[in-house]
């Protein structure tokens, strides 16, 4: 072979040619810039922050519906359909609350607490979702009936409202149960473990399912069914000119508008996230980040959701704060002067007969 005298070679000639026309191909697809590993972006809120928000829902949502509980369970004897229906959701937001101080240490340093914990707490968190709506719609159709129907024999019986309460629980439950299986303990190499969903080699089927669950069943079917109740009693209420019953409805309505409020926003962009993991709409690392940033942001104003409601029951809530101030009264806490005349310990009265109205 024979050798190459490096000397005589000009390499500036090499590089006079004109390369324009030049194609360079490998067979390799394009890289385009969304095909590239997207790097996470997080809310920019201290996890000392969430932790310290979390700690006051617990606390609110501890003491409130405590009280709420015992105010309905002291007033047994004038207690209405609707003040149970409203002592399960306090119930549900109780259990809920219980929680708080996991999910707060979760935030603060990852989840230390292994998969059976994981598991019971996703499992509180879901139930408490669909009884609370569901709950809600069951108040509205009761509103419905007794507001709308007055002529027909009444449906608020005892008995039936408990295996009302208990079908509610036990069809949230059901509906929890896709959480309670695939919900785990995972640990990732390079950050803290955490407490999230493993399917295995069925993720885009169960994902789906797992969407389309909390969508359908925990907010567009309850929602149609509070919207066409709450319209058609609105309509009766000023029609007839009800007054004393439509005073007594703004803490319902107020229930219900808290409750859109605090879970709207997070279903809104769970629906987007489901369209983007789905290819309905681009799927593109800004828009990743974007609604992770949403989720994070929205998960925190539903949890927040669990200590609003006996808020808005000292506030509006005339028979509430009644029926608390006559308690306090029984065990010496207050003096006797602090009671109204009419006071009673539930949280409705009855303005004719069966048809009750509401806190």
């Amino acid at each position: 072979m024979e050798d190459v005298n490096w000397k005589d070679i000009d390499f500036e000639d090499l590089f006079d040619g004109d390369f324009s026309n030049y194609s360079y191909s490998t067979d390799l697809p394009p890289i385009l810039p969304d095909s590239v590993p997207c790097r996470p972006e997080y809310l920019e809120i201290s996890k000392y922050a969430v932790v310290v928000i979390y700690a006051l829902v617990f606390l609110l949502s501890l003491l409130g519906n405590s009280l709420v509980m015992l105010v309905v369970l002291y007033g047994h004897k004038s207690r209405s359909i609707t003040d149970v229906y409203l002592l399960n959701l306090a119930m549900a937001d109780l259990l809920f609350a219980l929680t708080l101080p996991i999910w707060a240490t979760s935030k603060a340093i990852g989840w230390i607490f292994g998969t059976a914990l994981c598991k019971l707490v996703s499992l509180l968190k879901e139930v408490n979702f669909y009884s609370g709506i569901l709950l809600l719609a069951c108040i509205s159709v009761d509103r419905y009936m007794a507001i709308v129907h007055t002529a027909r024999p009444p449906t608020q019986k005892r008995h039936l409202v408990k295996f009302i309460c208990l079908g509610m629980w036990a069809l949230s439950l059901c509906l929890s149960l896709p959480i309670l299986i695939f919900r785990r303990a995972i640990y990732p190499p390079s950050s803290s473990p955490v407490c999230y969903e493993d399917m295995g080699d069925s993720t885009a089927t169960w994902r789906m399912v797992l969407r389309i669950l909390p969508h359908t069943f925990g907010f567009v079917l309850p929602l149609l069914v509070m919207l066409f109740c709450y319209g058609f009693t609105l309509r009766t209420l000023l029609k007839a000119h009800m007054g004393q019953k439509h005073r007594a409805m703004r803490v319902i309505f107020a229930v219900v508008l808290i409750f859109l409020l605090c879970w709207l926003p997070y279903h809104l962009v769970l629906l987007a996230d489901t369209l983007m993991r789905t290819h309905m709409i681009a799927d593109t690392c800004e828009r990743r980040n974007a609604i992770d940033q949403a989720l994070e942001a929205t998960v925190i104003l539903g949890f927040l959701h669990s200590c609003l409601n006996p808020v808005i029951y000292a506030f509006i809530g005339q028979k509430f704060r009644h029926g608390l101030l006559k308690i306090l009264a029984t065990r010496g806490l207050i003096s006797k002067d602090f009671l109204p005349k009419d006071s009673r310990p539930s949280f409705a009265g009855s303005s004719s007969g069966n048809t009750s109205t509401t806190l």
